[in-house]
């Protein structure tokens, strides 16, 4: 039941949501779109889902050309930011709603409905609750009467569009472990949608990041995270640094600092893009980026360090004599990448 998507496109008036789009998602996958506002993730997922209709491309699950199929016949379960659910229905009639309104010929008997309520309650850990409204639960518990609403029909494929974004962090944490847990119990494929990159990569087997409407990059986290394909993902997923530069002549220029370009770098301008971890701080007589320190955070012996890189900043661990606002100092990368610019 894997999913495969070619070249989806579409267009909202003069403004491209999906710009040919391309990307598949394997049986069982949990598979994050991550990207900022306005990148497309929620326009494709609501492709997926049957709510928008793309303007040319291919979407198949299991083989089967979801595109000729209305959101029903799908069999996809979709979880929305604000939980959408029934006000007037206690959490139990939310959950079992997909089921009383199907067809008469495919529609379970009461008993096996209650049967289903009850194992959905137990599995999202909400015993005991069925009797209860809305607005008698907490926003995480709402969440999860989402997640059992969705999960009655028996999905093939589960759309989660920012499901935790209406609640506060500390409850957002508190849910990731859980939901993952439930998809591993459930093998259902999962695409998830979220801007919240520790969000993508805390939860996912792999995240595809979005960007205008465009795929810049389908990975897994470490991967996303150690070799980001763009000076956009780089900057997107992850605390760092980047800096205009240029390769020329075998030697690479940041800010003024010279040092033998890599093997296989290209001639031209590039963005040199670092992280504070994998950064050491010197004097300002030493080899590497000229930097400014503007504040520092002193805890215990440790002092972590915000460096000013021409316009931009960086937080790394700082010797105690260097660490002092207004300080100037050297950054030498131990790592680093290139971009073309």
């Amino acid at each position: 039941m894997s999913l495969s998507i070619e070249n989806v496109a579409k267009r909202f008036g003069d403004h491209a949501a999906l710009d040919g789009v391309s990307l598949e998602a394997r049986q069982g996958e949990f598979l994050a779109l991550l990207g900022p506002s306005g990148s497309g993730k929620t326009t494709l997922l609501r492709v997926l889902a049957g709510l928008e209709r793309p303007d040319q491309g291919m979407v198949r699950f299991g083989g089967e050309d979801l595109l000729t199929m209305d959101a029903r016949a799908r069999r996809i379960g979709m979880v929305f930011q604000h939980y959408a659910l029934f006000r007037h229905m206690s959490v139990a009639q939310n959950i079992a709603f997909g089921l009383q309104v199907r067809p008469a010929k495919t529609r379970p008997s009461r008993a096996e409905i209650s049967d289903r309520v009850e194992g959905l309650l137990s599995l999202v850990q909400l015993e005991g609750l069925g009797g209860r409204y809305p607005a008698q639960l907490s926003g995480g518990q709402r969440q999860r009467v989402a997640l059992a609403r969705a999960l009655a029909i028996e999905p093939r494929m589960l759309l989660l569009d920012e499901p935790f974004g209406a609640l506060d962090a500390k409850v957002r944490r508190d849910l990731r472990g859980w939901l993952r847990r439930i998809h591993d119990e459930t093998g259902l494929t999962t695409i998830f949608v979220t801007h919240d990159q520790e969000e993508a990569m805390d939860l996912a087997d792999r995240v595809a990041i979005l960007r205008d409407g465009r795929l810049e990059q389908v990975d897994t986290p470490e991967q996303i995270y150690e070799a980001p394909a763009s000076a956009f993902v780089f900057d997107f997923v992850g605390d760092g640094a980047q800096a205009p530069g240029e390769v020329a002549g075998g030697v690479l220029t940041v800010e003024g600092w010279r040092t033998p370009a890599p093997v296989g770098a290209l001639p031209g301008p590039v963005t040199m893009s670092f992280r504070g971890e994998n950064t050491d701080m010197l004097p300002p007589h030493a080899d590497g980026v000229p930097a400014r320190v503007i504040s520092v955070l002193r805890r215990g012996g440790l002092s972590r360090a915000t460096c000013e890189i021409g316009g931009r900043t960086l937080v790394l661990e700082a010797p105690q004599s260097l660490a002092a606002p207004g300080v100037e100092v050297r950054l030498a990368p131990r790592s680093y990448l290139l971009h073309p610019r």
